[in-house]
């Protein structure tokens, strides 16, 4: 199966016709019910989280937390999928990560870090643009070379 085959099934309904008689089970007052905001005409339909008059939910809910506008997204890489997956590279940079399949975007802003115990055996020079203190020890201690990139 696939998104493709899926096909909507709509039925060959016609509109409900309003307001032609009692008989119709939509005649007098079309539905709308007696007296009322909902039963005049010009009646806006509700934003979403309207709750009947009471306050909205996410009114409710106290405000947390802060997001900064300007952060810095970095997009993470870890020392063991490197050394699992650049094998017999000597060099580093976001374009061959990005062809390691490591990061998906090389215009993106990359960090590397280490995890406790992380075992990395390649004598590699990496360019990033920003390394953690365990990352970095692990890969001097190898022999390795870590660049930053000024972007």
């Amino acid at each position: 199966m696939d998104l493709s085959d899926i096909k909507i099934v709509t039925k060959n309904k016609k509109a409900k016709r309003r307001g032609r008689g009692t008989g119709s089970g939509l005649g007098k007052t079309s539905g709308r019910g007696h007296k009322g905001a909902g039963q005049r005409k010009g009646k806006k339909t509700p934003y979403i989280g309207f709750s009947g008059g009471n306050i909205p939910f996410f009114r409710q809910l106290p405000k947390r937390g802060f997001t900064a506008r300007n952060a810095k997204k970095y997009q993470i890489v870890n020392l063991v999928t490197i050394d699992q997956r650049a094998k017999g590279n000597t060099e580093l940079n976001p374009e061959i990560m990005e062809k390691l399949n490591l990061i998906k975007d090389k215009n993106k802003l990359v960090k590397v870090l280490a995890n406790k115990g992380d075992k990395f055996s390649l004598k590699i020079t990496i360019k990033a643009d920003k390394i953690s203190k365990k990352a970095k020890e692990i890969i001097e201690s190898n022999g390795g070379v870590f660049e930053c990139l000024k972007r």
